[in-house]
């Protein structure tokens, strides 16, 4: 049964969309998404009966999109949690594949005409200008951020580009604001990255610099760590000015 033929079932897809919603890291007693949920669990959150979930999460897992795990406690049968399967490909659809393809054929037709080449990186900020609709709409700051508050605003829109792109990115702060991490999990191009990480992390790296040009923050450092671990990358965003003291004026 194919990946399309598995999610063409509303159950199937629900579940895979809820063991994908789980954190990557746990939050008190919230389960994480590597430990994943027991067929009860799920069943709760879906609202069904037990047995049909494990009718469709045992597909799942013979299909390869879910991987299950026994786990024994003190005493009883062994529990069976259910997780996303982190080596299979993201339901991201083809939108990353043929936005990465575009852009790096602009870059190519653009060395053809003359122009010099273009590195991955800049073929990625020339092609998210050339497309402002994705990151700025009527009404976005684009003047830079003078503040905490209003510089993770900015993060915050280019958190729903790379979410677009198939990445599921988690933010942290440092420095009273003015550096963010941004885990990126659930790489879209992962086999590529993997062959030829200078070209997918290259990429990357212009989409989020290009992202926060139109932004307005122009002054600001963009370092991206490929495979911290294996399903993790990640981007360190500082900027180089200060904010604005509290009551203070730019």
């Amino acid at each position: 049964m194919t990946d399309d033929d598995l999610l063409a079932s509303p159950v199937r897809r629900d579940i895979v969309a809820t063991l994908r919603s789980l954190p990557f890291v746990s939050l008190g007693d919230e389960p994480d998404r590597r430990a994943g949920l027991t067929a009860a669990q799920l069943a709760k959150r879906l609202s069904l009966h037990v047995t049909t979930i494990r009718f469709h999460v045992d597909q799942l897992v013979e299909g390869g999109l879910v991987t299950a795990r026994d786990e024994r406690g003190s005493v009883g049968r062994p529990k069976r949690f259910y997780s996303i399967n982190l080596d299979a490909p993201a339901n991201v659809g083809p939108d990353a594949y043929r936005q990465l393809a575009e852009l790096l054929g602009e870059a190519l037709l653009a060395a053809g005409e003359g122009e010099p080449v273009l590195s991955p990186e800049e073929a990625a900020i020339r092609w998210i200008d050339e497309h402002p609709e994705l990151v700025v709409t009527d009404g976005t700051q684009t003047t830079p951020a003078t503040s905490p508050g209003t510089w993770l605003a900015k993060i915050g829109l280019l958190v729903d580009v790379l979410q677009r792109w198939g990445y599921a990115p988690t933010i942290a702060t440092a420095e009273q604001g003015q550096s963010c991490r941004l885990d990126l999990h659930a790489c879209p191009v992962r086999e590529l990255a993997l062959q030829n990480q200078s070209v997918a992390c290259g990429v990357h790296c212009g989409l989020i610099r290009g992202s926060l040009d139109l932004l307005g923050e122009t002054d600001c450092s963009v370092a991206l760590t490929p495979f911290v671990e294996p399903h993790l990358c990640v981007a360190l965003l500082s900027k180089n000015s200060d904010f604005v003291p509290l009551g203070g004026t730019t």
